[in-house]
């Protein structure tokens, strides 16, 4: 996210550009008490001096401070977490599939520490979505101090189905098997999950040259991301185990941030096949204003630069209104960089990717894989994308 904010609306078109490629108006993780029935903290916008309390014992923190890695991949003690996969696969006989895999972590006052996980995949092939959900609550999510070198080792639920997500300095693995219950709600009853090693093919971008976004009153976050991981491992999904490969697309946020802009976001990554890959947040207030736009873009040499509102433009060419939610969502956009000599249109290749998680972060939000069609300067270009939308479903 681009540092400070602009008061003027970005060059967004179409009937609803929203919030932003960095998650930093947060998905907010969830506080779920043990013995209660559901979220106690949902998204609810915060100023600072307001809302929730830091953690008893906790001194202030004094942002920002340089971002240093590998030792950031390691979880903060902050307000709100997460570390965020999004990425594409293919099988053997050459089936398509994205995923989604995300861990976020949440301090709400004297609340205990609390975890929340999402998985998806979407069998683009069959044109099917599946996913499932988790919460935890106390600190034996978190087991990273036991590893060897800075990094991140997270693992919620019971053993035999544990979901684990482990990694730092841009070798990371993913594990994830739905219970029997989870995959049946997940629409997957013969079986959901992934097991994937990714490597990063290049170096981790500081969003907004380094790495801070100021969110003014409510609060600020740190925010980098690997754009371009080689991912290998198996997928399970409706009764079949299948080798794959592709890539994914790694985001890391932290701060003492719970809400921001208090109308959602529309964020994009897009990996194009001349290996640039592209992030464009959009986060929209409530009054429909785009108080925060910007972007990063990232050439095939891993050399990244920022991109302010005026450098790009998004216009959605259609809606897609939720069967099971009544949630309407912008669906297909165009994305133009003129100073790229660059358009780039999104298609859903599933319509129905959204992830109802009420019951583990308190929200409804869509997210799914992209079918690209680039030009550079006239030329044809390929590539992969997944696009996230929230605040659509209140």
């Amino acid at each position: 996210m681009s540092r400070g904010t602009a008061s003027t609306s970005p060059a967004v078109s179409g009937p609803s550009a929203r919030m932003a490629l960095t998650r930093l108006a947060t998905i907010a993780l969830v506080v779920v008490l043990a013995g209660c029935s559901g979220p106690i903290l949902a998204n609810q916008p915060a100023e600072r001096g307001l809302g929730p309390s830091p953690t008893p014992g906790r001194p202030a923190a004094s942002d920002p401070v340089p971002i240093r890695l590998p030792a950031d991949d390691a979880p903060h003690d902050r307000l709100t977490e997460w570390w965020y996969y999004t990425g594409h696969l293919v099988d053997d006989s050459g089936e398509r599939y994205g995923f989604e895999f995300v861990v976020f972590r949440a301090e709400r006052g004297s609340f205990p520490v609390s975890w929340a996980s999402h998985l998806a995949i979407t069998d683009e092939t069959g044109g099917a979505f599946h996913y499932a959900e988790r919460s935890e609550v106390g600190p034996g999510v978190d087991r990273s101090t036991a590893l060897p070198a800075p990094g991140f080792d997270l693992s919620l639920g019971p053993d035999g189905s544990r979901w684990s997500m482990t990694g730092g300095d841009g070798h990371d693995r993913l594990a994830a098997t739905a219970t029997a219950d989870e995959a049946t709600k997940a629409g997957s009853p013969g079986g959901l999950g992934l097991e994937l090693s990714l490597v990063a093919a290049k170096p981790a971008v500081l969003h907004d040259g380094d790495g801070w976004i100021d969110f003014g009153s409510a609060g600020g976050s740190y925010y980098y991301s690997r754009t371009s991981l080689a991912a290998s491992g198996r997928l399970t999904v409706a009764g079949r185990t299948l080798d794959v490969t592709g890539s994914a697309w790694f985001d890391h946020q932290w701060g003492d941030f719970i809400a921001v802009g208090g109308g959602g976001w529309d964020w994009f990554a897009v990996n194009l096949a001349d290996g640039t890959d592209l992030t464009l947040s959009l986060v929209r207030a409530a009054d429909g204003s785009y108080p925060l736009v910007y972007g990063t873009l990232v050439d095939a040499a891993g050399g990244a630069r920022h991109l302010d509102r005026t450098a790009f433009s998004v216009t959605a060419l259609g809606r897609w209104r939720s069967p099971a939610t009544g949630a309407e969502y912008p669906s297909g956009w165009l994305v133009e960089l003129p100073g790229e000599a660059l358009e780039i249109r999104l298609t859903p290749t599933v319509l129905d990717q959204e992830l109802d998680t009420r019951a583990s972060t308190g929200v409804v939000y869509w997210e799914g894989s992209q079918v690209v069609g680039a030009t550079r300067a006239g030329v044809a270009l390929g590539g992969e994308a997944y696009v996230e939308l929230t605040g659509y479903g209140r």
